[in-house]
């Protein structure tokens, strides 16, 4: 690993020439924060609030985790964790085939108690939900009635902690870190032995949170345990945990969401124009449509707003998964209510919800605060798909998504394996395809892992960092953080420094040639 002093010796060797930071523009159709920080320091800051702390204590709880060693915590709460830490190393099971497992346990072993199950005791990251009455809500793997006990000790911690004028946001033990947050009347809990930072853990904890507002609004959640503190909150989200189980499978695999952005469809200028002007002279005259979007593939094809109206990207995940889970959106027109956490967490808004048509399955979504129109919005999509199609855009369309994603060895860089791009001024990133020696799914996992590891130092609260060089058994990684972008970029392991930079330069020259088909430039309005 590269020390601070070669470090600053690195980075005043490469040289990013005037206006080529790709993908910058003034327009923008999304929030631009940086959205795990952000999610950390509210967290922070709304646990201190609430605790109702001193200028001494809070101090004190802003600059260090709580740490709690195994003998302070009680017996039951030591029994829970060994449960966690004392993996069978021989059951190594991963993702989804990791969760059918599960499931199939569930099935097969009605009565058997998960604590005791070597398969769900595997698992690398565990996520509860419980109120603060401690009445289990959700549970990542497993059925929440069979852990009982286990959150009643979550909701032990939580209070104990709470009675002591303080609140409890992490416990480490061994290679395991236990994460909590309060919002609101529910905790949430993360058992993880990832290597991924509390702060990421906290950013995930929080989507699971906003994708239970999603279907709620804050003020129907905050209402409900207002007039009855052990309401079974379990009874208002039946069939929404296929959402939440979703989206954890998809935080997983997914870099949009420590990144805090959202990747675009590669499309020809032209045609992305025409695709959005369609939409803008079909839908600017229908009252109180508030976007319209389109997606495919888990990308942004086009956004179009209401003026003075902007979307965070952390709703537009929540509005990703909410297609990306929905089959039965394929199949018919949908009027879903939805709520945008980061948008308005006290209200829904309607989505006329569909896919263009049987030939193109890029999903459209009209967003509208009128409950009324749905018959109005299906026959602007109807106009829409007819315009698409006489225009050639469906087409197109389909052309990319069926097109295989451009590996840095097609662009040229052979020394260079993957990359993670992200402008920060419009909120989008752009990543290649996989390439060898990333071409399963453990190889993928495991380069992520290291991208969250460098995106966590490069933004830690207490010790940010500007450029990382780092060398490592499998390969070489750099990560680097300027006023307009990020770049986490994976080289082959005995790559020189001076091969890193040439091959930056050209990977910046190259993406700002195309940044007009890799980003959305402009912020189009009704």
């Amino acid at each position: 690993m590269a020390s601070a002093t070669s470090n600053r010796t690195l980075e005043d060797m490469i040289v990013v020439e005037p206006g080529v930071e790709p993908g910058a523009s003034a327009e923008t159709m999304l929030v631009t924060t940086e959205s795990s920080f952000e999610e950390f320091e509210h967290e922070v800051s709304n646990n201190l609030d609430k605790a109702k702390l001193s200028n001494e204590t809070a101090s004190s709880a802003v600059s260090h985790n709580i740490e709690i060693q195994q003998d302070q915590i009680p017996r039951e709460s030591s029994e829970a964790k060994a449960s966690f830490t004392d993996l069978d190393k021989s059951t190594s099971v991963e993702g989804s085939d990791m969760y059918e497992l599960s499931q199939q346990f569930e099935q097969n072993n009605l009565d058997v108690d998960p604590l005791r199950n070597k398969v769900w005791l595997a698992q690398k990251k565990h996520i509860f939900v419980l109120s603060q009455a401690g009445k289990p809500i959700y549970s990542r793997y497993s059925s929440e009635d069979k852990l009982v006990t286990v959150m009643g000790v979550m909701q032990a911690l939580v209070s104990f902690v709470q009675a002591n004028n303080d609140m409890i946001r992490s416990v480490h033990a061994d290679d395991t870190n236990f994460v909590f947050i309060v919002r609101g009347p529910l905790i949430l809990v993360c058992v993880s032995k990832t290597l991924e930072s509390v702060p990421q853990l906290v950013l995930q904890l929080s989507y699971v949170y906003n994708q239970i507002l999603s279907v709620l609004t804050q003020s129907q959640l905050t209402r409900v345990y207002e007039q009855r503190r052990n309401f079974d909150l379990r009874r208002l989200l039946t069939g929404s945990e296929r959402l939440i189980d979703h989206l954890l499978n998809f935080m997983d695999k997914e870099p949009a969401f420590f990144l805090g952005a959202v990747k675009c469809l590669p499309l020809l200028p032209s045609m992305r124009d025409a695709i959005t002007q369609t939409i803008v002279q079909t839908c600017g005259k229908i009252k109180n449509l508030v976007f319209a979007i389109l997606l495919a593939n888990n990308q942004l094809i086009t956004l179009v707003r209401m003026k003075k109206f902007y979307i965070h990207p952390a709703d537009l995940h929540l509005i990703l998964n909410l297609v990306d889970s929905s089959e039965s959106f394929k199949t018919a027109e949908s009027w879903t209510p939805i709520c945008l956490p980061k948008f308005d967490s006290n209200g829904f808004m309607h989505g006329h919800v569909s896919y263009l048509a049987e030939d193109c399955q890029a999903c459209l979504l009209l967003l509208t605060v009128d409950r009324d129109v749905f018959f109005t919005l299906s026959e602007a999509k109807q106009k829409i798909v007819e315009k698409l199609r006489r225009t050639n855009c469906l087409e197109a369309i389909n052309e990319s998504m069926n097109k295989t994603s451009i590996t840095t060895t097609e662009i040229g860089l052979p020394e260079m394996r993957h990359v993670l791009y992200k402008c920060k001024s419009t909120a989008q990133f752009w990543s290649p395809g996989f390439q060898v020696p990333y071409n399963t799914d453990e190889q993928v996992q495991r380069l992520l892992g290291c991208y969250q590891c460098l995106h966590h130092r490069l933004h830690s609260p207490s010790r940010p960092l500007k450029l990382i060089f780092q060398q490592l058994d499998q390969e070489t990684m750099l990560a680097w953080v300027t006023s307009g972008f990020e770049l986490y970029v994976t080289f082959e392991p005995l790559v020189t420094k001076t091969d890193a930079i040439n091959s930056i330069t050209k990977l910046l020259k190259w993406i700002k040639k195309e940044e007009e088909r890799l980003f959305i430039l402009n912020s189009p309005t009704f």
